[in-house]
């Protein structure tokens, strides 16, 4: 498996028809192997929303994992906030609230940041930490190790420092050192692919926007993140796209390619012996 698709934020309630339309043909186009479903599927947490939102994902035909977001909890029934609060995402997308997937050459890791008693902010514990650590301690050299938060790890606007996930800066080093090579998240409608600084190993956080929702940014269109790694990219090279829709064409645009060179030590033996350069 080397193509994964990064969707998140569909905001269900708020989908656009033509968008959807538009993100079936890219599914088809493209014929990811997975798709990565990183938080609030829905806008209120209301059973229709889930429902649909389960249909349009099955109707993709392609395996998913899937996370809540801060949207998929409900806000204004109080009991079910804090007594169930994710019976109406395990309803759709069972039972499992930090899926995990493992192949030959990837490992995806999904943590579930949301919390009952936060409005929007998203928290790691430390049991969190050392599980996601623990598991790349196991992945191989071929596999390339993906954390999926709901919440930034990382922001490039000031502004969105309020919205950083809570317990990231005890978990970067840790998850860096123990092998991590992306950490994908959403929340803020924002896509970018950054480099972050000061750990032990190269690592980024990946960043998608909103895939089908009209709750886009100014300026920022809706998008999904597609990445290719092993036969799909350069040895040793792990290549995100960035996917925008375009109103005018109806239908999602590569508009961006970020080429980023995880510290693989297998791959970097086969590539003459030295670590590629970022």
């Amino acid at each position: 498996m080397s193509v994964i698709m990064q969707i998140s934020d569909p905001h269900f309630g708020t989908e656009q028809p033509q968008v959807m339309a538009g993100l079936t043909s890219l599914v088809k186009q493209q014929k990811p192997n997975l798709l990565v479903l990183s938080g609030d599927i829905t806008q209120r947490a209301r059973p229709a929303q889930f429902h649909a939102a389960r249909r349009f994902m099955d109707s993709l035909h392609v395996p998913f994992l899937a996370i809540p977001g801060n949207h998929d909890i409900p806000l204004l029934n109080i009991w079910s906030r804090l007594s169930n609060p994710y019976a109406r995402h395990i309803a759709a997308f069972g039972s499992e609230l930090e899926p995990f997937y493992s192949s030959p050459d990837m490992m995806i890791i999904c943590v579930n940041t949301t919390r009952a008693w936060r409005h929007k902010h998203g928290e790691l514990s430390a049991q969190q930490i050392a599980r996601v650590t623990d598991l790349l301690s196991q992945a191989s050299a071929e596999q390339l190790r993906i954390i999926v938060v709901h919440q930034p790890i990382a922001v490039t606007r000031a502004k969105h420092k309020v919205h950083l996930l809570r317990g990231h800066s005890e978990a970067l080093p840790a998850w860096s050192a123990a092998g991590a090579d992306l950490v994908m998240g959403g929340h803020i409608h924002l896509p970018y692919v950054l480099p972050l600084a000061g750990l032990a190993r190269p690592t980024w956080a990946v960043q998608a926007g909103t895939a089908v929702s009209s709750r886009v940014r100014s300026g920022v269109p809706n998008s999904v993140n597609i990445l290719r790694w092993g036969v799909h990219a350069k040895m040793g090279g792990c290549h995100i796209e960035q996917w925008d829709f375009s109103a005018k064409e109806s239908n999602f645009e590569i508009v961006k390619l970020s080429e980023v060179h995880p510290l693989n030590h297998k791959l970097n033996s086969q590539n003459n012996g030295s670590p590629p350069c970022s």
